[in-house]
């Protein structure tokens, strides 16, 4: 391959919105074993949350594609290999990405309601302290105001 197809190969793996359209592969070897990528993915996100027990299962295998995706793109960088082998390697790696784009939106669900349920308790917490800071803290309670009849 010539150096300026290598270049365009990789420039590909990295583009912004690589993964738009692209699909997971059905099977990939990662790591020397070969698994059903497709069908883990789509299981894993039936569920829309990653069960307790299941959550070191995801982590192993996220590990285990970015490795191999990391391992993909040496060969393409390194290797001396066909432009068509490259172009092979490009679409598995653009399939991995996707895939891993998939399992990490997965995270991000639990995240978020986590941080926006954070923000609220710390806005609630905000509010009484400076409720107490500026000697309102009781306006909710009593509305009638403080010292009424005095001077009667």
């Amino acid at each position: 391959m010539k150096e300026f197809q290598r270049r365009q190969l990789l420039e590909r793996i990295e583009r912004e919105g690589a993964t738009v359209g692209a699909d997971i592969p059905e099977r990939i070897s990662v790591q020397g074993e070969e698994i059903d990528l497709h069908e883990f993915v789509f299981e894993i996100r039936r569920r829309n949350t990653v069960p307790p027990g299941e959550r070191e299962r995801v982590d192993q295998a996220k590990k285990n594609l970015r490795r191999e995706r990391l391992q993909r793109r040496q060969r393409i960088e390194n290797e001396d290999i066909s432009f068509e082998e490259g172009a092979r390697l490009v679409e598995s790696i653009v399939g991995i990405d996707r895939a891993l784009n998939a399992l990490e939106q997965l995270g991000s669900v639990d995240l978020e309601r986590e941080a926006n349920a954070q923000e609220a308790a710390d806005t609630k917490r905000w509010m009484t302290f400076l409720r107490k800071a500026l000697g309102r803290e009781d306006e909710q309670t009593t509305s009638h105001g403080v010292g009424r009849g005095r001077g009667r």
